[in-house]
């Protein structure tokens, strides 16, 4: 949509973690619902990378909106992709997201990868591997004063909805 309906792996990643971290930071809740973590290029939502990734191909709500993943970029799955089709996100979370793509959304993939590892404390290299990113680590690096409560009830709270589900 923003991108012409093309866009790098590396920048939605970087994109996506960043609206998410700014919605913990305003909301003390997640958009994704997704674990996260660090990565030689930075932070990275894991089940959207999966995503993104091929590792869920039968997942029709996700191949409702985007197309398979193409060398390095993903596209939307329709032109007509609008505000309107993304019904499922709240206003606030299409605010938060806006807030991201202004801030962001002109920098290079490589920029923003660069933006990550200098602004977001929470990402460790983990040196070729991976490491977890724990939402305690994310709400600290906030500057949050709770944090390990926080945490807490986010976790609890994605384990209700996958018990629910």
């Amino acid at each position: 949509m923003k991108q012409g309906g093309r866009i790098s792996v590396l920048k939605v990643m970087k994109l996506l973690y960043l609206a998410d971290r700014e919605f913990l930071n305003r909301y003390d809740a997640l958009i994704l619902d997704d674990n996260y973590v660090s990565m030689d290029h930075g932070p990275v939502s894991s089940r959207t990378f999966n995503y993104i990734n091929g590792g869920y191909p039968d997942l029709r709500s996700w191949n409702e909106f985007v197309r398979d993943r193409e060398d390095n970029e993903i596209s939307a799955s329709s032109d007509q992709l609008t505000e309107d089709s993304l019904d499922e996100l709240s206003r606030a979370e299409l605010r938060v997201l806006e807030h991201i793509w202004e801030q962001h959304g002109n920098k290079t993939p490589w920029q923003l990868r660069n933006w990550t590892h200098r602004n977001c404390p929470e990402w460790i290299d983990p040196e070729g591997s991976s490491r977890p990113i724990t939402y305690q680590s994310i709400f600290e690096a906030l500057g949050k004063e709770n944090a390990q409560q926080l945490a807490e009830r986010l976790q609890e709270e994605m384990n209700r909805a996958i018990a629910d589900a």
